[in-house]
């Protein structure tokens, strides 16, 4: 899984970094950029997975787009795979090499194997439920951050508010493929989201609890990679996370 996502962008997502045509990026919504290396990435990388497992049900985010009863195929599904073919397409846009693409496993309700391909920085991140996670082939475990790391959140409404006596949240990588590496180096002391699209962040969910972090919803439910979500706390560990959830309880963070 990983070569093919080594081998789908050096294909069609390295040739357009820094070198898209206007006419190559459109918006899906106002604000949500997509672009001609997210259609052709997604549409090669489901092919074959259509091939490898035709009985399994693809997610794709830009299929989704098309046709939004994906999703609730999804839910339904036993087996089933998310792609993300460009995350960070806006950070892609604009010539960062903040990007990533994304495949996750969902089997029986539970997210089995994660992938994140880094192409810009030839960063891999791989997981498999129960066996750990692995960054380029090494062993990964979670760092906690110093107490001076701020959080991040890839809400800009809540940029500039604050945790209370937990500290200030700042601005996320805004690219979860990018967010969730940086958690677990160390670089976040953790990731408040307000949405949670299943090919956003089930293979960094995956790769951060295999490396010993906590996800979880606002509520302090679990995050199930099927089920809705109001709202995702990443933390590096269970205080941490717990934490988290008490300070968006507090009145000022209700919405």
């Amino acid at each position: 899984m990983l070569t093919l996502l080594q081998d789908v962008a050096a294909e069609v997502i390295n040739p357009r970094f820094r070198a898209l045509a206007e006419e190559q990026v459109t918006e899906k919504n106002p604000g949500d950029l997509v672009t001609v290396a997210d259609h052709e990435s997604e549409v090669l990388i489901t092919a074959a997975l259509r091939a490898a497992y035709p009985d399994a049900l693809v997610l794709g985010e830009e299929a989704m787009s098309a046709d939004a009863s994906l999703l609730d195929r999804f839910a339904a599904a036993d087996h089933a795979f998310t792609v993300d073919p460009v995350d960070g397409t806006k950070n892609f846009v604009h010539g960062s090499p903040d990007h990533a693409v994304m495949v996750a496993e969902v089997r029986g309700g539970e997210t089995t194997r994660g992938w994140i391909w880094q192409p810009q920085h030839a960063t891999s991140y791989v997981a498999e439920r129960g066996a750990g996670a692995w960054r380029n082939g090494e062993r990964l475990r979670v760092t906690a951050a110093a107490p001076a790391v701020p959080f991040r959140t890839a809400r800009r409404a809540w940029v500039g508010s604050d945790l209370g006596s937990l500290g200030a949240l700042e601005l996320t990588w805004a690219c979860c493929g990018v967010d969730y590496p940086h958690l677990i180096a160390g670089d976040a002391r953790a990731l408040v989201y307000s949405r949670g699209m299943p090919w956003d962040h089930l293979p960094g969910a995956l790769i951060l609890t295999e490396a010993g972090g906590v996800i979880g919803q606002h509520d302090g439910t679990p995050y199930l990679p099927q089920a809705p979500v109001d709202g995702l706390v990443a933390a590096p560990d269970r205080a941490t996370y717990d934490a988290v959830l008490a300070a968006l309880a507090a009145p000022a963070w209700q919405r």
